[in-house]
């Protein structure tokens, strides 16, 4: 009888179990180099023989990239390190963001026998989830599940958060949990002396060291929400007097409204008069009581409350003025440095636009740009004297003020073209709305629903718009079903399944394929 060596197991080599074996899969932007260092740095000083190699790789985020580091105490034998992990050889796997987790299990890097995982809970979505026109959000609890299965010991927080508290990037985080694990044989004062030895944010990294470091070392859970907004009713207004008193006394009107409505339509108010001003806040509250003239109490106003969201979003359309105000705000170059943690650098910021002639035109006042696109040859002209892609570098006076006054044409903004067919568009929508909701009310609520087609700005405006059109045309054909609510709700899904339109498609066919019957 002879024995089929091949299936029996091979006993491992005790050169290789001291052999320390970590991946770091990151995403660019990270720090996962940093993290690297500190910990080759690490091994070295503790008197260990140590290799850090890294593998880029092609992610949809910016670029995925392993670092792999292999470490073995000094001896007189020299080791003989690999240049990248192999499936089922890892100690520790280090992932910076939940699907790189889930990636890591994939590959067979993460088994039951061997490997503590920590991971970062956190989200950096990939393209592919943000090019989705709806939510393409994968979800984590899957990749979380799977991690308490496949590895030995899965630490598992939003280190990500834990490091913007602290003012620093996720790497520093990781690091503490990395220390607090006890995967690596180094104390917490040798992983503090690596930050030190490189020189580079040593303040900041070791606040998120040892914040880290204090959550899994005491079991202290740790919050994923955001920390320190207060209630909508908490926040103060600010401003001029006049403006200050007007607003103050739409908030009075919204303080009437049913209390299932009010949440809603404080926010609503809010965005409208920041977008706008309080004029605007006033139209918003006569649409909104429009609505709630025909809603049905014994419903819990779920169409009034609908109404007071996509209202709001509605008239608070993505134009050129908003867009230019956005990117000139105190708070958005505040936020740039913080992310690039640039304390006393300077930071070069480079802004892209590519303006189409429809904008350019909207952007005129109404009799103007209309007379304009009417006009072919105009509208080519325009095209050629300002479309095309536009770099515009606003760390630099002079962008930063072209963008800065365009942002204040807000006075101006009610005289354009663009707002002339906002407020058009969005009337035919209300009256359909309204319309509707005598007679069919959960379809009236799903008209409303479908205002969360139209989003973006420029071309992707245009596409939503088309697709927000083709639906509440294609349901006309729907009136006088008794599931009438429920095919309009399948056309909105269909519609924000992908950008090009397909699944749309497809859905109005099979919807017209029965309606005509």
């Amino acid at each position: 009888m002879t024995s089929n060596s091949l299936l029996e197991p091979l006993e491992r080599d005790e050169k290789l179990n001291a052999i320390i074996k970590l991946a770091i899969m990151a995403v660019g932007g990270q720090g996962g180099g940093a993290l690297t260092s500190w910990i080759e740095s690490l091994a070295r000083a503790q008197g260990y023989d140590c290799q850090a190699t890294s593998v880029a790789g092609v992610a949809q985020r910016t670029g995925a990239t392993i670092y792999y580091i292999e470490m073995a105490e000094k001896s007189d034998a020299t080791p003989i390190f690999s240049l990248a992990p192999a499936q089922g050889d890892v100690d520790i796997l280090i992932a910076a963001e939940m699907m790189e987790a889930g990636r890591a299990i994939m590959r067979g890097f993460v088994t039951p026998d061997r490997t503590t995982l920590i991971a970062s809970t956190h989200r950096a979505l990939a393209v592919s989830e943000k090019m989705v026109p709806g939510d393409g959000i994968a979800a984590s609890d899957e990749v979380s599940a799977a991690a308490e299965i496949a590895a030995d010991r899965a630490i598992k927080l939003d280190l990500n958060q834990v490091a913007i508290e602290n003012g620093s990037v996720i790497s520093s985080a990781l690091f503490g949990a990395l220390a607090a694990s006890g995967a690596l044989p180094f104390p917490k004062s040798a992983f503090e002396q690596s930050i030190r030895a490189s020189g580079k944010g040593v303040d900041a990294s070791l606040r998120a060291f040892r914040a880290a470091y204090e959550i899994i070392h005491s079991d202290t859970p740790h919050s994923n929400e955001p920390t320190g907004k207060k209630p909508i009713s908490e926040l103060v207004l600010r401003g001029p007097e006049k403006p200050l008193k007007d607003a103050r006394g739409l908030m009075a009107r919204v303080e009437q409204l049913p209390a299932a409505v009010r949440p809603m339509a404080q926010r609503g108010l809010r965005k409208v008069i920041e977008f706008q001003d309080t004029a605007y806040g006033s139209e918003y509250l006569g649409y909104l009581d429009r609505v709630l003239a025909l809603d049905q109490g014994d419903s819990e106003y779920i169409l009034s409350l609908e109404a007071a969201k996509y209202i709001a979003n509605a008239m608070a359309y993505d134009d050129i003025i908003r867009v230019a105000d956005l990117k000139t705000r105190a708070k958005r170059f505040a936020r740039i440095r913080s992310e690039m943690a640039a304390v006393d650098r300077p930071v070069y910021l480079t802004d892209f636009f590519h303006p189409r002639a429809e904008e350019i035109a909207g952007l005129l006042p109404a009799r103007l740009g209309a007379r304009i696109e009417e006009r072919p040859v105009w509208m080519a002209r325009i095209e050629r004297w300002f479309g095309g892609s536009r770099r515009l570098q606003t760390h630099r006076l002079g962008p930063f003020l072209a963008l800065y006054m365009l942002g204040g044409l807000r006075f101006y903004r009610r005289k354009t073209l663009r707002h002339r067919y906002e407020q058009a568009h969005l009337l035919k929508w209300l009256d359909q709305c309204c319309e509707t909701a005598p007679v069919d009310y959960d379809l009236a609520v799903e008209f409303v629903r479908c205002r969360r087609l139209v989003k973006g700005y420029s071309d992707t405006h245009t596409r939503s718009l088309s697709k927000f059109d083709q639906v509440l045309e294609g349901a006309q054909v729907l009136r006088g079903r008794p599931d009438a609510a429920q095919w309009v709700a399948r056309l909105r899904d269909a519609a924000l399944q992908d950008e090009q339109g397909k699944a749309l498609e497809g859905a109005l066919k099979t919807m017209e394929s029965f309606a005509k019957t």
